[in-house]
């Protein structure tokens, strides 16, 4: 049976199909200047190879600052915003961007009321964060709520994608032995076709 009819290989190319679905309406270096906010910083984007990287350094520096900034009270800005970041963590900026849209019309209610929410029990049991003022209590307790949902959620986004990398380099094994196999059984020991 050759290679491409194997059930690993079609589940492989099934993944990468998926995969780039997933990631056609995000940023990359290629796309990048027709982005409304993103163009004004094409040129330096596309300089810096660290924000077109997936690997571990890259990801992760983005999952931290992005998952923060996505759940801070700067929405309109946060695509911008995102763009300048990513350049100061050296992070990836197709993972920044595509975080800053878990807040959106839809979502912003009750993300922002759950920041709320959480950053007023933090102030009350620490006394953290009170302002001189009603309103600036509401506004740190935004912020405060904010910054320790977003470390919660890129917490657990950290882990989602260490367990997928754990996943794909064992599926990449599994493929890499497939094909060492298939050239095995169809090249003679001095690299010649068996066929011929």
């Amino acid at each position: 049976m050759p290679v491409r009819s194997h059930p690993l290989h079609r589940r492989w190319l099934a993944r990468r199909r998926r995969l780039r679905k997933w990631l056609r309406p995000l940023p990359r270096r290629a796309n990048v200047a027709k982005y409304p906010v993103i163009k004004w910083f094409a040129d330096a984007a596309r300089k810096r190879p660290y924000l077109w990287s997936f690997k571990r350094p890259q990801v992760l520096a983005s999952l931290y600052a992005g998952s923060v900034l996505a759940m801070m009270p700067v929405y309109g800005l946060q695509v911008a915003i995102g763009v300048v970041l990513a350049m100061l963590v050296r992070g990836n900026l197709t993972v920044m961007i595509a975080l800053q849209m878990i807040t959106n019309p839809l979502t912003l209610g009750p993300i922002y009321l759950a920041t709320h929410t959480l950053g007023q029990k933090l102030i009350g049991l620490t006394g953290y964060g009170a302002g001189a003022s009603e309103v600036g209590t509401h506004i740190n307790a935004l912020v405060v709520g904010g910054i320790v949902g977003g470390l919660g959620l890129a917490l657990v986004l950290d882990l989602t994608w260490r367990l997928i990398a754990w996943e794909a380099r064992r599926f990449r094994g599994q493929l890499q032995a497939l094909h060492e196999r298939f050239d095995y059984r169809h090249h003679r020991d001095d690299g010649t076709p068996r066929d011929s």
